[in-house]
């Protein structure tokens, strides 16, 4: 059956209790969702509560949804969705839809989850895209019967479950890895260098004009690192990369001992985050919101990738940014002051390898939960859209 998601659901919006009365929040344990809290899965615990008052400040307990409430992304990230566990309110810049009697709850979600990019592609507005309750309900559905309804969603819940099962295996893997990291640049550390006689060259990149850069090589122009190249799972992601033309003579360049930080940022915890550049882009520039820091050799650089990266450092560096609102700042001549840990060089070359060990099998975990999402995303599409018949699907999973 071809039909609306207003038909299939009773859709409506959530509100804002008034931020600066502080009774409508503080000591509250009515969940309350915003839009980081849609993450394309089930949700089960809200970043946010609000007080009885701060609920009855928004319309009471009509903006309560139940368990199962379908949660749609009107502004920011437009199509993300979430279903919800517990019964929640949620802010006006989510869509809750309550199924009725013909449609599961959970085939609604996964069909909102395969059409994510349809529903951010019909966003308006130039200073904050966002869709409206009326763009939702009018999205198209495809409602197959409950029988097939409930096949489809097993057969995406098993693959589900092994996507989750792989990405608490990384998860248990970094928390080890974290561990170590910290334990080899705690306190007790009996000898230091300070970062800038192990990096003799620290700095960030220049800043351009949008008109100076092209998403295709050019002569004369230098392949840029940006920093959504640099993602904050600690990987690069060389998918699309910049090109800019016109950059001065003096520009930094990455090469075989550099490192690449995160010099400036919103999100404080993603100041200082360090990368270790691929040979593809040594001779590419980073951005002004970034450095390079350029280590005495190639050992030298192995090491510091693994100090920087510790909880312990991540943090000291966090807390060292200047600027107390909107983005924070790491100043060079503080960087250069840093200590480092500085065991003799066999022990060294041990705490490399060991961490090494286990971002290699991080990696792979990884690398084995996309291949995962990638099969889901295309047999949810070919499921939904009847190209792929259920009874293969099933003997496939």
């Amino acid at each position: 059956m071809e039909t609306t998601l207003g038909a299939v659901a009773d859709w409506s919006a959530g509100g804002t209790p008034k931020a600066t009365n502080r009774s409508f929040y503080d000591g509250g344990d009515i969940p309350w969702a915003i839009i980081s809290d849609v993450q394309n899965g089930p949700l089960t615990e809200t970043t946010n509560c609000i007080t009885q008052a701060g609920l009855d400040s928004i319309g009471g307990a009509k903006k309560i949804v139940p368990e199962g409430a379908v949660l749609v992304s009107m502004y920011g990230s437009v199509g993300r969705s979430a279903i919800a566990r517990i019964p929640m309110a949620t802010n006006q810049a989510i869509a809750r839809g309550v199924v009725g009697d013909q449609l599961s709850a959970e085939y609604l979600f996964l069909w909102i989850n395969a059409n994510e990019e349809r529903l951010d592609q019909m966003a308006r507005g130039a200073t904050q895209r966002n869709i409206n309750k009326q763009i939702v309900t009018a999205f198209p559905i495809t409602v197959p019967p409950a029988p097939t309804q409930e096949r489809i969603v097993e057969v995406i819940g098993a693959i589900d479950n092994q996507i989750t099962a792989l990405d608490g295996e990384a998860e248990a893997a970094t928390r080890v890895r974290d561990g170590l990291l910290n334990e080899f640049t705690g306190a007790a550390a009996a000898d230091t260098k300070p970062l800038g006689e192990l990096c003799p060259v620290i700095g960030s990149g220049p800043s351009w004009a949008a008109k100076d850069e092209s998403s295709a090589p050019s002569e004369g122009a230098l392949t840029v690192l940006k920093i959504t190249n640099t993602k904050p799972d600690g990987s690069i992601d060389l998918s699309e990369l910049a090109y800019v033309a016109g950059l001065p003579n003096r520009t930094k360049i990455i090469g075989p001992t550099s490192l690449v930080m995160i010099r400036t940022n919103g999100n404080r915890k993603r100041i200082g985050n360090v990368y270790l550049p691929p040979a593809e882009v040594h001779g590419a520039a980073v951005s002004a919101f970034q450095f390079t820091l350029d280590a005495i050799d190639a050992e030298t650089r192995d090491y510091l990738y693994l100090v920087l990266r510790s909880p312990r450092i991540q943090h000291q560096m966090s807390e060292s940014a200047s600027g107390s609102t909107g983005l924070g700042n790491l100043a060079v001549r503080w960087l250069k002051t840093l200590e480092i840990p500085w065991p003799d060089a066999e022990m060294r070359e041990v705490q490399v390898e060991s961490v090494r060990v286990i971002d290699t099998k991080i990696a792979a975990i990884n690398s084995e939960a996309e291949r995962l999402r990638n099969i889901r995303a295309r047999l949810l599409s070919g499921l939904l859209n009847r190209t792929i018949d259920i009874e293969s699907a099933e003997r496939g999973v």
